[in-house]
């Protein structure tokens, strides 16, 4: 069944939402996104996702050239994020609003211009020791660990069979100090053709403290999303391939390997029907629910692979994480931040 909980903005104007109180803030309120929309794919499956009358809130103005990374920061209350091509990572909370967290983000020589068209950090992560996020650095060519007080960073891998990574995108922290990562060529000027790519493949990886750098698959065109599912077995990930816009499901193994691969979701028509965006970031809610950023928005589908809903904010989505309780949905759209709040809950709240 098809139905709509929340009408297009550009019908209805900018409607100002229910305001959000806060310990010690005035109250705010947001305007919903131009286009924005969740779509209902099937009601009953639906409604243990949304409560009636939800709607998207755009929390900042149109001032990123590509947002993307959200990550959470419990024991602050504040989600960070990057501009990748902007070569910043941001801070917002409900009380101090947008801050300039980090600058440059990624790497900041002189030369960055004629190397990078995204010299930026990419996805963000909580971080495996107190007090860190870990990163996709485009701009550095790494995985690295960055210390939230201090702001520096610890490298942890930077190369495979003795190459450099073009520019490691998002990332997976597992519960023995393992690292799932992607590495598309996007970070490099020229991509494929650039001449500082070093890896023959656009891969997917496993990096373990004990173990360095394993590649798990270097078929994909243009791999760029990873999360697992609630029971650690399944790896997702996700292609932005214009020709291609598939999601991958793994079998993994005890040892973190996977022993199979089946495609998941194609979205490739979608494209041909005039939906913007590719698939990219991913989130995981308790129940094995993904949320999957790609033509169109959000796409939300049950672990079996049927889709429920499609959260659209009028503009291209690159990424998505819970955060606050764990019932919001975050999302970096394109040039600016928004939410949705939910009735389920983020994996590991």
């Amino acid at each position: 069944m098809r139905g709509r909980i929340m009408a297009g903005a550009a019908a209805l104007g900018l409607a100002m939402l229910a305001a959000c109180e806060t310990k010690g803030a005035a109250a705010l309120t947001y305007a919903q996104p131009a286009g924005a929309e969740i779509v209902i794919l099937d009601a009953a499956l639906a409604a243990d996702v949304f409560a009636d009358g939800e709607k998207v809130e755009k929390l900042t103005g149109d001032e990123f050239g590509w947002s993307e990374g959200p990550v959470w920061i419990r024991e602050g209350g504040y989600l960070l994020f990057t501009d990748v091509p902007g070569n910043a990572i941001y801070k917002w909370s409900e009380a101090g609003g947008l801050e300039t967290f980090l600058k440059p983000s990624g790497y900041g020589g002189e030369d960055a211009e004629g190397v990078f068209s995204e010299p930026g950090a990419n996805g963000l992560i909580p971080g495996d020791l107190p007090g860190t996020i870990l990163l996709g650095d485009h701009g550095n060519r790494a995985i690295a660990r960055l210390d939230l007080a201090t702001k520096e960073k610890t490298f942890l891998a930077t190369e495979f069979d003795g190459k450099r990574f073009s520019s490691p995108n998002d990332l997976l922290l597992v519960e023995d100090g393992a690292i799932y990562f992607t590495d598309p060529p996007y970070g490099l000027k020229g991509q494929d053709a650039s001449p500082q790519k070093e890896q023959p493949h656009n891969g997917v990886y496993l990096w373990r403290p004990d173990v360095g750098v394993t590649l798990i698959d270097g078929s994909l065109t243009r791999p760029n999303g990873v999360v697992r599912s609630p029971d650690g077995g399944t790896l997702y990930v996700t292609v932005s391939d214009p020709g291609a816009a598939l999601i991958y499901a793994y079998d993994l193994g005890a040892d973190g390997l996977p022993t199979a691969r089946r495609l998941f979701s194609d979205l490739t028509p979608m494209l041909a029907e005039g939906y913007r965006g590719f698939p990219d970031g991913m989130a995981v809610d308790i129940d094995g629910r993904l949320y999957v950023t790609g033509p169109g928005g959000v796409h939300v589908f049950l672990p079996d692979g049927t889709p429920v809903a499609r959260i659209a904010t009028g503009t291209p989505v690159a990424n998505c994480a819970f955060g606050d309780d764990g019932s919001t949905l975050y999302l970096t759209s394109a040039s600016f931040l928004a939410r949705v709040r939910l009735k389920t809950t983020g994996l590991g709240f």
